[in-house]
């Protein structure tokens, strides 16, 4: 399969986004927010989830991908260890939470209960994936 290349201009396709990058992996130490650009970027290493559909899947995958939201005025964090750069978070969900049109909060969700929240303008959100992709050790699994 191709490289993924999306773009989320609205709640609709920041969904879109969201189902991509479940189970995705970074380091706390890799976050960074460019405050002059108001830009947060996360680099992953994401789960292809999309190359596990059909009834003979094919083998799990990871890619190394960017993720990167423009227009942020501010970030928090919750449940994130800033002081140890070596941690690892998995990113389970993008949500957003609107105030004043166009603006809002993403929230990206961590396994853990971890959280991080970027006050944003407007939703401008891109995911690309930089590589080829690599044989994953497991699938990921989650409890119902």
């Amino acid at each position: 399969m191709d490289q993924l290349k999306l773009a989320a201009l609205d709640e609709e396709d920041l969904n879109v986004i969201s189902a991509h990058v479940q189970d995705a992996v970074t380091k706390v130490g890799d976050l960074k927010f460019h405050q002059r650009d108001r830009r947060f970027v996360v680099p992953i290493h994401r789960f292809a989830w999309e190359t596990q559909a059909g009834l003979f899947p094919d083998r799990p995958q990871r890619r190394s991908s960017v993720l990167h939201f423009e227009r942020v005025g501010a970030v928090k964090a919750s449940g994130v260890a800033r002081g140890k750069p070596e941690d690892v978070l998995a990113l389970l969900a993008l949500r957003f939470h609107p105030a004043e049109a166009p603006g809002g909060t993403i929230e990206l969700v961590f396994s853990g209960g971890g959280a991080i929240r970027l006050e944003v303008e407007c939703i401008e959100a891109r995911l690309a994936d930089l590589g080829g992709a690599w044989e994953a050790s497991s699938r990921p699994k989650h409890r119902i």
